[in-house]
């Protein structure tokens, strides 16, 4: 863990609830999200306060990616609702989603930023370009402004000497250090990342990871899909671990590592120590 906090509210079927002692920055009630082939996400409800780091373990395919995407509105919720920073958007089940709730969804988007597995960088573009163009775009941010605030966020994520280098030339660590500061530039009040260190080669990790290590000591509010588990045990305020769509169990990392409550988690944890995969 990164501080002494305690752990924030969080619902769930197995509960463990203890008390909240800061302004929650997001609260979710009854999130369910589901497609064709089946219900993804099964009455989520949960709080994270600002400056929380909190990192979300599972296995493959429990919702744990479709989660952050419902959250960053990418994904509209099925039903229930999500607050972030004040804005709430809510929906009923089978309710049509209207003009009002798309708004909604832009305003919240705005609030949040993403890192995804790949980087996505315009590989037409400088780095310094491509940190530029949201804010010039978006936010109507001039040329100066915009130059002066990605030379910051390039030199917070260690990548100063590379504003007029190519995506190309960069290596995935420092390809995804980049997408961070894209990011970071449209100034969010939350940070999620799904899987930012899946597609990097093992020594390329711990830079990415160190970034989020300095946001969270700066007090970026982050939410962290991840199969890194010692950075998990190590860096997180709090742990959640999913499974089948549902939070099954969440705790300060070196109490749900060493005693774990579900028999879920414990079968979890044990195939992560006997395989190395998660």
């Amino acid at each position: 863990m990164t501080s002494g906090k305690k752990l924030p509210i969080l619902f769930f079927k197995e509960a463990y609830i203890v008390n909240i002692t800061n302004k929650p920055l997001i609260v979710v009630e009854n999130l369910c999200k589901g497609f064709e082939d089946g219900e993804v996400l099964k009455n989520v409800s949960f709080t994270i306060r600002e400056g929380d780091l909190a990192s979300i373990i599972g296995p493959s395919g429990c919702g744990k990616s479709t989660f952050l995407r419902c959250l960053n509105c990418l994904e509209l919720l099925d039903s229930g609702s999500i607050s972030i920073a004040g804005v709430t958007i809510s929906r009923r089940p089978g309710q049509v989603p209207d003009e009002k709730m798309l708004d909604i969804a832009h305003e919240i988007r705005s609030e949040v930023g993403m890192v995804f597995q790949s980087y996505n960088l315009f590989p037409h573009k400088t780095i310094i370009d491509n940190i530029m163009l949201a804010p010039m775009v978006v936010k109507k941010q001039g040329k100066d402004e915009a130059y002066e605030l990605a030379m910051k966020l390039l030199d917070k994520v260690g990548l100063k000497g590379f504003a007029s280098k190519y995506p190309s030339t960069l290596s995935g660590g420092q390809s995804q250090r980049a997408a961070i500061a894209r990011a970071l530039a449209m100034n969010p009040r939350v940070m999620l990342y799904d899987e930012p260190t899946s597609a990097l080669d093992p020594e390329l990790v711990g830079e990415v990871l160190q970034v989020m290590k300095d946001l969270d000591a700066e007090g970026m509010t982050q939410i962290i899909v991840t199969h890194e588990m010692k950075f998990a045990r190590d860096a997180s305020d709090y742990i959640i671990f999913m499974d089948n769509g549902e939070i099954v169990e969440y705790d300060d990392g070196d109490i749900l590592f060493t005693t774990p409550k579900s028999e879920r988690t414990k079968a979890f944890l044990r195939h992560f120590v006997n395989t190395g995969v998660a």
